[in-house]
């Protein structure tokens, strides 16, 4: 890949947005981590309390020419729920808060639109963000790739990766591996 762009997105537990994004095609690495919170340095014990502000985010290094920024966003908005406040499922709080972190004007208005593509499908319910600039900080490095190791034992991801992958793969066929 000669081209390379970054998203940042959060959509609640990083371990499942990690594994949905390691199997779309263009992607060549993903990082779980922290953003927007205003603790410098977050640890994983800092953020679980909520009171850092920070929400659990992966950061996403693909190739434009195969996969847009648009269709990541799309991606990333079809395989969550968007609609559900500060919480995905059973992980309650502000760092599990579906938002996006855009980079640039060009990203922040291809954000404005998937969210506004996501609330035509939604009813108008969408509750996920925009927001940033923000610093970033990536995650201890027992959370990088979970699912590919201790993930898969889990009872806690095998219960909600699998369907998530099975979004993706049902509704961006063409863009996974």
């Amino acid at each position: 890949m000669d081209d390379k762009a970054t998203a940042i997105v959060a959509g609640g537990c990083f371990w499942c947005t990690e594994a949905v994004f390691r199997d779309v095609i263009g992607v060549s690495e993903v990082v779980s981590g922290y953003i927007g919170g205003q603790t410098e340095n977050p640890t994983y014990r800092d953020i679980c309390t909520g009171a850092t502000g920070h929400a659990e985010a992966i950061r996403v290094v693909y190739d434009p020419s195969v996969v847009s920024y648009a269709e990541m966003l799309d991606m990333f908005m079809g395989t969550h729920d968007p609609t559900q406040l500060n919480r995905q499922g059973n992980d309650v709080g502000t760092q599990y808060r579906s938002a996006i972190f855009p980079l640039d004007d060009e990203q922040r208005a291809e954000a404005d639109a998937a969210i506004a593509r996501a609330n035509e499908e939604h009813g108008g319910n969408v509750v996920t963000t925009i927001e940033g600039p923000a610093q970033w900080y990536p995650a201890e490095d027992y959370h990088q790739e979970y699912w590919e190791g201790e993930g898969q034992r889990n009872p806690y991801c095998l219960a909600l990766i699998p369907p998530k992958l099975m979004k993706l793969r049902k509704s961006f066929a063409a863009k996974v591996k």
